[in-house]
């Protein structure tokens, strides 16, 4: 569809303060830009003042004394009343743009401009309905919640009727089979033509009223099932009761202590809940196997209700796909992704799946052997669901060598450094204006490229707070394009509205900008990074982030990233608006830097003894079982949107059991249905392999091109040149064929799907990040 919003979420935890060698040297890069080097080049002022900005704890926002101005610098979003009044503003600009598409059939020149007004027209929506999903998000103002979440939804409300309007669909059919008008198009400007060409397929633009009518009713029951299948799937499970008898023995001797002394006092049955964390430490700590066994049937049960709502959903996903000509849900959602179809995606999973057997086998007999250690047992014992975190605890991801504390200032330094390296690109900071953002915890970075100046901005919204969503998220607010040739006064207007129609106007000139170096105006990008840190303070000093926040900040880093290079023409191709199983390569790629410690020496000012550091290179036997379990996840995915789940009888557990059962190394327990806690299943659904696929191909780039080199500069133009500039405005097997220099990829059939997953193995198998 013509608005596409995606958000990933991790957790968090703090540490002491750190502790680095030496003084930051606050002096500017002196070496030649554009040449490979693999010298570590020195710190700059810049980077010093992102240590200073995110390390030490602050008083209130810092804000510029010059001028006062609303939200992202845009005078007119100084109250919430303001944010309705540009949403009926958009609201009639959007009607007027669209009046104009639709009789585009009666001007010869009008035609030539439909590409055009299609992604305006998309563009004015989204800078609304983008911003009003950040803030409802975000604003610690219930006002300003409410007054984003009635302007999000009257738009998104009207976005829709777009998306089955068949009007725009024959506009767009006769200038797509204009040759003249074809001919004239960028490769750039026909991508787009085609994505609203696929969107309008997918939405039963081509059926009669009635089956419309049908379309837009299962549409609405989707959408109200997904709701409430998300919600339940993490909603707390019924507790269990654990006899005291049962605790005996506990490795734990934190939490378990305490579960002992509380069942030795009480002489009752304690009640412990899945999720929880006494759940958690008698899964890895309980020798007896029947707490295990109890804990884990509890957290892995469903009710009737519950699983009859996932086959309605699932039900009603493939009646959808049949109304408009497809096969099954999964074939419709997969025709305009790498993928393409079920059967290449299955092929992948497969390839994955046997090489991963192999690995996996061995280390499930590792956790057979510490079994029948532990229970002085004659014969090999089989590993049950709930023996694995006991037999192998997880373990929390470490870095590839031994670091110091790592502050959040100073791993914003190293990645403004590693950007400079690769890209010619670094963070600055710069004040804000008064109310240009929703809380003082807000800091704003410009995106500086050292021939074109400012490319962008990134809000960072780091910390904590009562209210604040959890988790890690990127949000594209705006997206870049080309505005030089919008031709606005060829737009309706309807006389007396011009007051009325102000706002939106307003809204859209504040946005437009020229680059140092480049022909025409541009729209520049604007991306939100939310986490939720702890914040820095007078006592505790800075943010000092665990590992894995470390991880997930260059994981969200490498989105904006996306988001600001891919700085395309068209709005609808830009950064991160690209296919599902393309879009998180660019991030998964960035967690790949983490594993080189001359990467890591850039958090220092001095990183000589981080390179010369011994490596971690303990590896964990049962990340292979976890990985193995992922990709059945990803086929059962499959199965779920297939053609089966209109057959009589159906069962979803039954799938679900067959599968591991047939295909799984740890057996299916009876009575169990883990499927309603599958959460995936509405958002990905179809595209759950995307993070297998998108890891296979991001291992692959970095052991091919970055492993031996990671800050060289030509390498990373090329990357920069052959993948990120384009967004989704180019077919991503096209743009890895040419990264890799593999034509054999450029198809993008099954056998490149094939290849995919063979590398998924060589390149090593790493645990899955969700």
């Amino acid at each position: 569809m013509i608005a596409r919003i995606a958000e990933n979420a991790f957790k968090k935890i703090s540490r002491s303060v750190p502790k680095f060698r030496g003084d930051l040297r606050a002096h500017e890069l002196g070496l030649v830009r554009r040449t490979a080097s693999t010298l570590v080049r020195p710190p700059s002022s810049d980077d010093a003042e992102l240590v200073s900005l995110f390390d030490q704890p602050q008083t209130g926002q810092k804000t510029s004394p010059l001028f006062v101005t609303g939200i992202f610098q845009h005078p007119q979003l100084t109250t919430p009343a303001a944010f309705s009044a540009l949403a009926d503003s958009t609201l009639v600009r959007a009607q007027l743009l669209t009046e104009r598409i639709l009789r585009a059939r009666e001007s010869r020149s009008e035609l030539f401009k439909v590409i055009k007004n299609l992604d305006r027209l998309s563009d004015l929506l989204c800078g609304v309905i983008d911003l009003a999903e950040l803030l409802r998000n975000a604003h610690p103002d219930a006002q300003w919640v409410d007054c984003a979440t009635e302007s999000y939804e009257k738009l998104c409300e009207f976005m829709n009727v777009l998306n089955t309007h068949v009007g725009l669909y024959e506009v767009l059919h006769t200038v797509l089979h204009d040759s003249e008008i074809v001919k004239s198009l960028s490769r750039e400007a026909l991508q787009t033509a085609l994505i609203f060409w696929h969107d309008f397929e997918k939405s039963a633009i081509k059926l009669p009223p009635e089956q419309r009518e049908r379309f837009v009713s299962l549409s609405s029951e989707i959408l109200s099932l997904g709701h409430e299948f998300v919600t339940e799937a993490s909603a707390p499970r019924p507790p269990v009761k654990i006899k005291p008898s049962e605790l005996e023995g506990l490795k734990d001797q934190g939490m378990g202590a305490r579960l002992q002394r509380q069942a030795f006092f009480t002489q009752k049955d304690l009640l412990v809940y899945p999720g929880s964390h006494q759940a958690y430490m008698i899964m890895r700590a309980a020798p007896d196997e029947e707490p295990r066994r109890k804990v884990y049937m509890a957290g892995h049960t469903s009710s009737a209700e519950q699983i009859d709502r996932l086959e309605r959903l699932l039900n009603a996903r493939a009646q959808l796909s049949r109304l408009v000509g497809w096969n099954s849900y999964a074939g419709m959602t997969l025709s305009d992704k790498m993928a393409k179809t079920p059967e290449n995606v299955n092929h992948f999973l497969g390839t994955f799946l046997d090489r991963t057997t192999l690995v996996a086998s061995k280390a499930l007999h590792t956790l057979s052997l510490r079994k029948q250690a532990h229970l002085k047992s004659a014969n090999l014992p089989v590993i049950q669901a709930w023996d694995r975190d006991y037999y192998c605890p997880p373990e929390p991801p470490a870095p590839p060598v031994p670091l110091p504390p790592l502050s959040l200032g100073r791993v914003f330094m190293g990645l403004s450094r590693l950007f400079k390296h690769l890209y010619g690109i670094t963070l600055r900071p710069v004040d804000v204006a008064s109310s240009e953002v929703w809380h003082s915890d807000v800091h704003k970075l410009e995106v500086v490229d050292e021939d074109r100046g400012v490319v962008g901005w990134i809000y960072a919204d780091l910390f904590a707070r009562s209210g604040k969503s959890r988790g890690a998220a990127h949000y594209t607010v705006r997206c870049s394009r080309r505005t030089d040739d919008d031709d606005e006064y060829g737009d309706l207007r309807i006389p007396g509205t011009d007051e009325f129609v102000g706002p939106s106007i307003e809204f859209e000139a504040i946005k437009r900008h020229r680059l140092r170096g480049e022909h025409g105006e541009f729209q520049l990008p604007l991306v939100v990074l939310l986490c939720d840190f702890v914040p820095p303070s007078a006592a505790r000093g800075p943010t000092i982030l665990e590992w894995y926040e470390v991880q997930t900040l260059f994981h969200e880093m490498g989105h904006a990233m996306h988001s600001m290079i891919g700085r395309t023409e068209y709005h609808n191709v830009a950064g991160t608006r690209c296919a599902t199983d393309f879009v998180e390569l660019p991030s998964i790629l960035m967690e790949h830097f983490l594993n080189s410690p001359k990467v890591l020496s850039l958090f220092d000012t001095d990183g000589s003894s981080i390179i010369n550091q011994t490596g971690n290179h303990h590896e964990d036997p049962c990340r292979y079982i976890d990985t193995h379990n992922h990709i059945l996840l990803s086929l059962l995915d499959q199965v779920y949107h297939s053609p089966s789940v209109l057959e009589p009888g159906f069962d979803s557990t039954t799938a679900l059991a067959n599968l591991y059962n047939t295909r799984g190394l740890i057996p299916h327990m009876p009575g169990t249905s883990f499927q309603t806690q599958f959460g995936h299943l509405f958002g990905y659904g179809a595209t759950y392999y995307s993070y297998h696929f998108d890891r296979a191909i991001a291992s692959h780039i970095w052991r091919k091109i970055f492993s031996a080199d990671p800050l060289n500069r030509e390498l990373g133009d090329k990357y920069k040149q052959e993948v990120l500039k384009y967004g989704g405005g180019r077919d991503p097997w096209l743009m890895l064929s040419a990264l890799l220099d593999a034509p054999e990829l450029e198809v993008g059939d099954a056998e490149a799907m094939r290849e995919v997953g063979r590398w998924r193995i060589e390149d090593g198998v790493v645990p899955e990040r969700h």
